[in-house]
């Protein structure tokens, strides 16, 4: 009961704000069309001079940061709501209000013990996210060397209250699927499970350090990228202390400007940099909207922070989605077809030339239009949209770069309006692909099929004792169950006898007394 009056006040609250605006225009069926309109009608008046996303981030903030959270998933459910709901969707930033400083010292020693001690002069909150919040604090090394650091602690409670809220949408969710029989294709359970992965593993502050990590090291000799420093005698589960950032966020054009900074140069720098990330390492910032980019003025780096979330694909994908933008840059749409069927995307029972003629339709009306109308992650999204009606599986981990595809073409495009992603992404796509496909690129593939050969032949011996191990197993439970068998037989044999002997006993009785 106390869940489901959970969500009767959270169903208030979104409809109060002003979220069910964005069912507007959606292909609902009839009833629940005129249920939403009901529903708007305890709209505040305030909420309709706002925007759509401005109503939904207002709703999902009093909510709490498990539904912040949730939103922020759902920008990755085209197929939910469709493209335009989605791009809404994405554009949610987490902006909490912090929680009580006066707790902060007593967490860190919690969390820290002893180690706590070196962290000194903690500033009030900086940064409130849904899970966690910064503070600016001097770090006193052992040597006396005073540091500047960033210091992001997980709210008090945040993985109690994540598992409440959770247990209410999985609810939410049961409950829809009884009322529209239609909504079961959704996979609401699904959804919610996403949702718990994604944020155990962002409560975790020592699983973002660690990515932070790999990325330092994937990016040390990349050009105008750069990450923060862990500190980790002064991390835990629930504490992440780095170096401090001294620049000016993406999103402040007039200060970068002020500053003297070359915006083109940015936005070339970030989005060549994702690419490195995405198809040559296969790891990358998943989360890259404007508030997580800084410009460093005196380097001209562009520096990135906040790795709760990141993604990875493997040589596989790489493979594939080099080739695809590599196709869509050179209009070769059949390379494009063949790549999906090659790495088994579409079965085998489709048509390639139609596929190309589908991939045709995505990237012909792309030619001659101007720099600033071209998206790199519209196309991927319509790509994925169109492999639908060819059977294609979906693929999460493509989804989640297709998201960020969007965040980092947005703050991009915040640098420089007229910044043409594809001709900054050719270089990187076609040298990746030269290397790939070229002779490099076929010793590197001979290399890994014969590092896999020489581990299958290093693990032979293993596995034949775990053969051996199995077989025994099987004979000796062949053996017990003949053995069993053979025992029931007997005592069966044995019990018959009993029984026969006590009936022509107790019948000699009977004749006798007869």
């Amino acid at each position: 009961m106390l869940v489901y009056l959970r969500l009767i006040r959270a169903g208030f609250i979104l409809a109060r704000e002003g979220a069910f605006s964005l069912a507007e225009n959606q292909p609902l069926p009839p009833s629940v069309s005129a249920l939403v309109r009901l529903v708007r009608l305890i709209e505040k008046r305030s909420v309709r001079r706002r925007g759509r996303v401005d109503r939904l981030a207002g709703a999902l903030n009093r909510l709490g940061p498990t539904y912040v959270k949730f939103g922020q998933l759902l920008a990755t459910r085209h197929d939910i709501f469709g493209p335009t709901v989605a791009r809404d969707l994405a554009r949610l930033q987490d902006d909490m209000e912090p929680f009580d400083a006066s707790l902060v010292p007593g967490l860190l020693a919690e969390a820290l013990g002893s180690d706590a001690a070196a962290l000194h002069e903690l500033s009030p909150p900086i940064a409130a996210a849904s899970i966690a919040q910064v503070h600016k604090a001097q770090l006193v090394h052992g040597d006396g060397r005073r540091e500047t650091v960033a210091v992001k602690l997980l709210r008090p409670g945040i993985k109690a209250r994540f598992m409440r809220d959770l247990e209410g949408m999985r609810a939410a969710a049961r409950l829809l699927e009884k009322l529209m029989p239609a909504a079961r294709r959704f996979n609401g359970d699904r959804v919610v499970d996403a949702l718990e992965r994604s944020a155990v593993l962002e409560m975790d502050l020592r699983l973002e350090a660690a990515a932070i990590s790999e990325m330092a090291e994937n990016s040390s000799a990349d050009e105008g990228f750069r990450v923060p420093a862990v500190h980790w005698a002064q991390t835990s589960r629930s504490v992440l202390t780095t170096s401090w950032i001294t620049g000016i966020p993406i999103r402040d054009v007039e200060a970068l400007e002020a500053a003297g900074m070359d915006r083109k140069a940015l936005a070339l720098q970030l989005i060549r940099n994702f690419l490195r990330h995405a198809i040559r390492d296969g790891f990358f910032h998943a989360d890259m909207h404007p508030g997580n980019l800084f410009a460093d003025p005196v380097t001209g780096d562009v520096v990135a922070v906040d790795f709760g979330i990141t993604g990875r694909i493997s040589l596989r994908e790489r493979r594939f989605l080099a080739g695809i933008l590599h196709g869509f840059i050179t209009r070769d749409y059949r390379r494009i077809a063949r790549l999906h069927f090659e790495i088994g995307y579409v079965p085998a029972d489709q048509s390639v030339d139609d596929f190309a003629q589908a991939l045709r339709a995505i990237g012909e009306p792309l030619v001659g239009r101007a720099a600033d109308e071209i998206s790199m992650a519209k196309v991927l999204g319509q790509l994925l949209e169109t492999t639908e009606v060819f059977n294609m599986a979906a693929r999460p981990e493509l989804v989640l770069l297709q998201k960020n595809m969007v965040l980092v073409e947005g703050s991009a495009r915040l640098l420089d309006p007229r910044f043409n992603m594809w001709t900054a992404a050719e270089p990187i796509v076609g040298e990746w692909m030269k290397r790939q496909i070229g002779p490099l690129g076929q010793i590197d593939m001979a290399r890994n099929a014969l590092d896999e050969a020489v581990g299958l032949v290093r693990r032979l011996p293993a596995i034949a004792e775990r053969a051996e191990i199995v077989l025994g197993q099987i004979e000796r439970d062949q053996h017990e169950a003949r053995l069993r068998n053979t025992t029931m037989r007997v005592v069966l044999k044995w019990a018959a006898s009993v029984v026969l002997v006590l009936g022509a006993a107790a019948l000699a009785v009977y004749l006798v007394g007869g």
